[in-house]
């Protein structure tokens, strides 16, 4: 929405006003850096003009410094020159502010963790700017700076070198400003490793005119060539710049004569039949080098980029690397999600390709757009929509920074730390002031827990009207807590009984092992849980107690009947019989199966490959007989099956789509989750096996499931 043009100022006389307005507040000003404020900030609006800034965003470069000197930069700011400009400075500040805070936390990491921290960093810089203008104003003082410190020889710190490589410029990089990009990387460069760049830049300036004039020859060369096959095409060449080279050579190990895409042409044509005829005039009008030819376009990166890439012999024998696509993979690479520098941030890995089909990157496409519609920007007062809003990166007291939904709270943000601080969250200060945990977070905020020293998360944190957990995750882990301590309660409940029952019938030195196997189960904790839950009643236990020295006449019957039955087999489910099925194992047809004579409960029917049945039938083999499925099966038998799959939001929601469309009546659900990876136990109901098979493999293709099977 535009705001109203009443509160805007013209354009016209924006710059000089800009000027005008912050000269005498900033006369005699310095920087950390050393550098007066005032030509920092005439040299970054003369960066930001090179690469067609808005005139609003290089207005800001003045007015983010005065703001600093003046007591309500808001109020005067806004009445001097709108509220869009005043809010552009003010962020300005407030981003600076952010990012040395959370710069701290990622110079403690290192290897996997100092990328991940860097990213992280990156990600905070475009999720706090409201105005994606912010990041090419900060983008172009960190270049100035970079430009004060070489021009006055000073040195600057290793971290503000560090950060200019591997925060500033991929970021640079991944929103297209590409001119930015390689400035910073070789300015930054010159001032970590002088010696190296000024190899480096040697070997360049002995070559540099050859390079000039065999790139200029090659693309006259080339574009002849193809005009005569017929193919119009759009050639352009490149030399490499100074870090590109040096870190190419780290890569691949290798030295500077052997580095072999110093120079390179990109040939656009448009279809991919015109890519492998292109192919053919280069390798025809140039050799090609050996191992040194990628067909990007037959076999696609992980990331999705597509090319021809081969490396030729070209004018005065120089090596060329050649790459040739249309004009829908360029853009591809260039500006869609699976952008080159998905690849190319990727360091000595990046070589072998890396997936950037994420969302992330999407928006990073997106905000590529939006910086690239400055006119719009202009026209439109800049108030454009931010492709972050559905991530917030909040910062732990050690300046770590947390990814999490929009709409998370400090709760949230707690289980996202870990599991245990979110179990003992108590409270919350945020940015140093006490807030309900149920207020939601915004990107650049500090969050720090207050913790109770033993104790668990609220049910009123599962109550979605009160507002306290936006992530499934997390309400997965407050579940799965309340879950733990009702199961160790049953299973108290479950042993307090059983060993009452022992003492009564003076077994006291029974094993509670055997007693549990005996029952047809595989532990005692399962016997207790049984018990305590009331799923085996303690009379049945107690009836199995009394049998238990030597078989009884119950027992006895039972073996009989089913010695007379079938020539010796017994038939599951005869009424003269009383047959049960093991819930360790829970057969069903047509399972291998085997009976075992219990004490005082008939005939237990296990898979022929449970291991209580092997155990049973080493200590007890007279006790067990042959069984078989009956003719008729018109039951039901429960299943347990074994579901493993990435955690995310509705995950159990589709599962159990899958059970309803099989008609599949599901009498038991226990869920456990493990850092990113959701552990599922379902028991379901089935007439029979032969229901399985099909259910099993709708199963696999549920979004992120990684294994299901019957257990």
């Amino acid at each position: 929405m535009k705001p109203d043009a009443a509160s805007e100022p013209a354009a016209g006389d924006l710059l000089q006003r800009a000027r005008g307005f912050s000269s005498p507040l900033l006369a005699g000003v310095l920087l950390d850096s050393g550098e007066p404020a005032l030509q920092h900030a005439d040299a970054t609006q003369a960066i930001l003009a090179s690469i067609g800034a808005d005139e609003a965003t290089r207005a800001a470069c003045w007015l983010t410094q005065a703001a600093g000197q003046l007591a309500k930069p808001e109020e005067q700011l806004g009445k001097a020159f709108g509220r869009d400009i005043a809010r552009l400075a003010l962020e300005s500040r407030k981003l600076m502010g952010i990012f040395t805070l959370a710069r701290k936390g990622a110079e403690t990491a290192s290897g996997d963790g100092a990328a991940h921290s860097r990213e992280m960093l990156r990600r905070l810089l475009l999720a706090m700017s409201e105005d994606l203008r912010v990041v090419p104003l900060r983008l172009a003082s960190r270049l100035q700076t970079l430009r004060f410190f070489h021009a006055a020889g000073i040195e600057p710190s290793a971290e503000f070198v560090q950060s200019s490589l591997h925060i500033w410029a991929p970021l640079a990089n991944r929103l297209g400003l590409w001119q930015i990009k390689w400035q910073i990387e070789d300015l930054a460069f010159r001032l970590e490793q002088p010696q190296e760049y000024a190899r480096v830049t040697e070997w360049m300036r002995r070559r540099g005119a050859e390079q000039e004039a065999s790139i200029a020859q090659a693309s006259a060369e080339l574009l002849r060539a193809l005009a005569a096959q017929g193919i119009a095409a759009e050639v352009g060449g490149r030399r490499k710049h100074a870090y590109s080279i040096w870190r190419k050579m780290q890569g691949k190990s290798l030295e500077l004569d052997k580095v072999m895409d110093l120079l390179a042409l990109r040939v656009i044509v448009d279809s991919v039949d015109q890519c492998y005829a292109s192919l053919g005039v280069v390798h025809q009008l140039w050799s090609p080098l050996e191992a040194e030819y990628d067909d990007y376009i037959a076999r696609p990166k992980l990331n999705g980029y597509q090319s021809l890439h081969t490396v030729v012999r070209g004018p005065a024998q120089l090596p060329l690397e050649v790459q040739i696509r249309t004009q829908a993979m360029h853009r591809h690479a260039e500006q869609g999600v699976a952008a080159h520098w998905a690849y190319k941030e990727a360091g000595a890995q990046g070589y072998k390709g890396v997936v950037a089909a994420s969302g992330f990157d999407a928006k990073v496409a997106l905000a590529r757009q939006l910086l690239a519609w400055r006119g719009e920007y202009a026209a439109g007062g800049g108030a454009a929509a931010n492709p972050f809003d559905d991530r917030v990166y909040v910062l732990t007291p050690q300046a770590r920074i947390v990814e999490l939904d929009s709409g998370s709270t400090a709760v949230d943000f707690a289980y996202a730390v870990h599991t245990d601080l979110g179990h003992r969250c108590r409270g919350a200060r945020v940015d140093g002031a006490l807030l309900p945990l149920n207020t939601p977070l915004r990107s650049g905020q500090t969050v720090e827990i207050i913790v109770a020293k033993q104790g668990g998360p609220s049910r009123d944190w599962l109550n979605p009207e009160l507002g306290f957990l936006h992530s499934q995750r997390a309400r997965a882990k407050v579940r799965a807590w309340f879950n733990a301590q009702l199961l160790e309660q049953t299973i108290a409940s479950g042993r307090a009984q059983v060993e009452r029952l022992l003492q009564r019938e003076g077994r006291g030195g029974l094993s509670l092992q055997d007693l549990a196997v005996g029952l047809g189960l595989r532990s005692p904790e399962q016997l207790f849980e049984r018990v305590g839950s009331e799923n085996l009643p303690l009379r049945q236990v107690e009836q199995y107690l009394r049998g238990a020295p030597s078989a009884g006449a119950a027992d006895e019957m039972a073996l009989r009947a089913a010695k007379a039955q079938g020539g010796g087999v017994l038939v599951v489910g005869v009424d003269a019989l009383l047959t049960q099925l093991a819930g360790c194992c829970k057969p069903a047809p047509p399972d291998a199966i085997c009976g075992f004579v219990t004490r005082g409960r008939g005939v237990s029917v296990h898979r022929a490959d449970c291991s209580n049945a092997r155990h049973l039938r080493q200590r007890h083999a007279e006790r067990v007989i042959p069984v078989t499925w009956g003719a008729r099966n018109d039951g039901v038998y429960a299943v347990d099956l074994l579901v493993e799959a990435g955690d995310r939001h509705g995950l159990l929601r589709d599962i159990s789509e899958v059970f309803s469309k099989q008609k599949l009546n599901v009498i038991g659900v226990h869920t456990q989750t493990r850092g990113d990876t959701a552990h599922m136990l379902f028991t379901v109901e089935l007439p029979g096996l032969e229901a399985l098979g099909s259910a099993l493999a709708m199963l696999r293709e549920v979004k992120g499931v990684r294994k299901a099977q019957r257990r």
